[in-house]
């Protein structure tokens, strides 16, 4: 057995990899680290978890996770908190899947940008590999320290990918519109979530100055060796999960519909969580798994890219636990499939 700890283990994110962890054949589950007044039982704070997981919340100490034995820690933790921790984390032989956005950004002149402060890791921004298991698979399997890709940049970055790294497209026309559900903002209130303000609403937010944006440009421009730039408008929805985006991009030449499917089919052959459906896509019908739904649509002048998935699992926790599989060589579907 691997024993693994998940570091923030209040939150959203840390739940579904509990639950997924839990159905793990190879993981056991030997500390939750939370800093909650009084240690309480971790199926106190989600109550989902009740007479599924036995342990407490407990304050982070190094030497109680070497004597644990604790091979890889999921830290949930916000971006800002994670770089602080997660250097001693490494520094003790512990390999880290970092759920936040502090490692996902090479250039720490860009992260300052957009995150507003200095990244206090630089060697370990260096050292990690951004964990998108379709692109990174080599890189991922021999890592110490894994940047978990963000929710909204997975759809843009998979749904894209096909089509630039086949030069059908103009790298710099790119216009990403994706609604998120309201977990996405994680679980701290906040007015802008708060029920009587995001009911029976939609709203767009951080419009044209989005983090994610650079994420997505980052790794598109490493898989197709092209500068891309993105305009890129998130939206909030009010449900709990799941995240739709629609993304335009110019044609360079004209191209029908069946031979993008027939590339992006044969792109993604054997990536056992894209799938490219032949229906459009909706939320529902990825809600619960780690699996992208893809569909393309010629549409006038565009290619319309349309792409689903829940953010809490494919955007967050099931693909670190994918990642999680190829890092200790364990077939990359363990514990995702359905």
């Amino acid at each position: 057995m691997i024993n693994v700890a998940v570091l923030g283990a209040s939150g959203y994110t840390a739940l579904e990899v509990i639950k997924i962890l839990l159905r793990h054949p190879h993981v056991k589950i030997v500390a939750c680290i939370s800093r909650q007044e009084g240690t309480p039982l971790v199926s106190s704070i989600h109550p989902s978890l009740t007479k599924r997981i036995d342990l407490r919340c407990e304050e982070l100490d190094l030497g109680s996770l070497k004597e644990k034995d604790v091979q890889c820690v999921f830290s949930c933790l916000p971006h800002g908190a994670s770089m602080e921790v997660i250097p001693k984390l490494i520094k003790a032989g512990i390999r880290v899947i970092d759920l936040s956005a502090d490692y996902r950004l090479k250039d720490p002149v860009i992260y300052k940008k957009w995150y507003g402060e200095e990244h206090l890791d630089i060697s370990g921004l260096a050292s990690a590999v951004y964990g998108l298991p379709e692109f990174n698979s080599l890189d991922i399997k021999t890592c110490n320290l894994l940047a978990n890709p963000g929710c909204y940049p997975q759809t843009a970055i998979l749904g894209l990918a096909p089509l630039l790294v086949e030069k059908l497209i103009h790298p710099e026309q790119i216009i990403v519109d994706s609604k998120s559900g309201v977990s996405g903002a994680g679980r701290n209130p906040k007015q802008a979530t708060h029920f009587p303000e995001c009911n029976e609403s939609v709203s767009a937010y951080q419009v044209g100055k989005h983090r994610h944006t650079p994420e997505m440009e980052q790794a598109l421009e490493k898989v197709s060796g092209e500068r891309v730039k993105i305009m890129f408008t998130p939206h909030l929805i009010p449900m709990d999960r799941g995240i739709f985006s629609t993304i335009y991009a110019k044609p360079k030449k004209e191209i029908s519909e069946q031979a993008i499917n027939e590339l992006v089919c044969k792109f993604y052959k054997d990536k056992p969580f894209i799938r490219l459906v032949d229906h459009l896509p909706a939320t529902k019908d990825s809600v619960g798994t780690n699996y992208v739904d893809l569909h393309y649509k010629v549409a006038g002048d565009y290619i319309v890219v349309l792409a689903a998935e829940d953010n809490l699992i494919r955007g967050a926790s099931g693909v670190a636990v994918q990642n999680f599989n190829l890092m200790f060589g364990l077939p990359e579907v363990t514990a995702l499939l359905p």
